[in-house]
């Protein structure tokens, strides 16, 4: 029981993967069969590292990806080690490349270094200013430059993040539709990063996610539009054009903890919104059911919450 609380098991079988003594996030949840575990133990054995050989592919690497790329004087070093240490926990989040000797020469003009580029091809690089040596330290930045801020959920990842165990803040856009990604992930830095933690920001697919969509309502037509799952139920914020309203949308989410918005389904504004002398409302409506909970773990799974003798 203190190994399953420690490492998050609720259900068996789980099978996670550990790396010089860390957990990695994402646990095995392919096909449990002698075959597919075999395949997956060697896609994690190969190097998560591309060594490039001449500097202009640093310029073709794709710019829809988050690209970590390291510049060496020689692989046989400490720095280097580092570095590989770091890209076989992240290499599902980002791009690792590296360059050694001659052919990293010319960015190496102040020492070995690494460097971030983020998606966009006019998006700045931006350079790891601290020990080389130190995992802890070069772990916790290729980690914020890796893991966004604002995650896409898809049908692949969405079980995963429903483990997680947070409510979703959830922008459903259109796929071409950047504009709207981008205020969104701007707010949620500028409003919401006190809130990390407490609540998982996502961004989805309005063609791919139509059916929450439905159950809130709404067709993709209606995109971009923002709402909270909150695995009970999900809510709408009222108007995308209010994303950019001072503190409106950090309102929203504080409303989710404090328990308004649920109160305000059943029994209508909560007297203190009322104008005076503005009747108070019973609505005595219900918010729509949760949609993403239908994502969570499959329950023909047996589960530590279950009786004991079924284990």
């Amino acid at each position: 029981a203190d190994i399953a609380q420690r490492y998050r098991i609720s259900k068996y079988p789980t099978l996670k993967l550990f790396r010089n003594g860390m957990m990695m996030k994402r646990e095995y949840r392919g096909q449990r069969s002698v075959t597919a575990i075999a395949d997956y133990i060697r896609q994690q054995k190969s190097n998560p590292i591309r060594e490039v050989q001449d500097l202009e592919e640093i310029h073709s690497v794709d710019r829809s990806r988050r690209n970590i790329i390291g510049y060496f004087e020689q692989k046989d070093s400490d720095n280097y080690r580092t570095f590989e240490r770091v890209a076989n926990i992240l290499h599902d989040d980002c791009v690792f490349l590296s360059a050694f000797g001659a052919v990293s020469k010319a960015e190496r003009f102040t020492g070995d270094n690494v460097i971030y580029k983020p998606p966009g091809e006019n998006a700045p690089d931006m350079v790891y200013l601290g020990s080389l040596t130190n995992f802890d330290l070069i772990y916790a930045w290729t980690q914020d430059k890796c893991v966004p801020l604002v995650r896409e959920i898809t049908f692949e990842n969405g079980e995963e993040l429903t483990e997680e165990g947070l409510p979703f803040l959830i922008l459903f856009h259109m796929k071409d539709d950047l504009e709207s990604l981008e205020k969104f992930q701007q707010e949620v830095a500028r409003q919401l990063i006190s809130e990390k933690g407490t609540i998982n920001f996502l961004h989805a697919d309005c063609d791919k996610f139509r059916h929450p969509l439905l159950h809130i309502q709404k067709t993709p037509a209606d995109c971009p539009v923002i709402a909270i799952d909150s695995f009970r139920h999900m809510y709408v914020f009222p108007d995308f054009s209010d994303l950019s309203v001072p503190g409106k949308l950090k309102q929203f989410v504080l409303d989710l903890h404090s328990g308004k918005l649920h109160r305000e389904f059943h029994h209508g504004p909560d007297p203190t919104d009322v104008a005076p002398g503005q009747p108070i409302q019973d609505l005595a409506s219900s918010p729509p059911e949760s949609s993403f909970q239908k994502l969570a773990p499959s329950e023909h799974r047996y589960t530590l919450l279950r009786e004991k003798d079924e284990l």
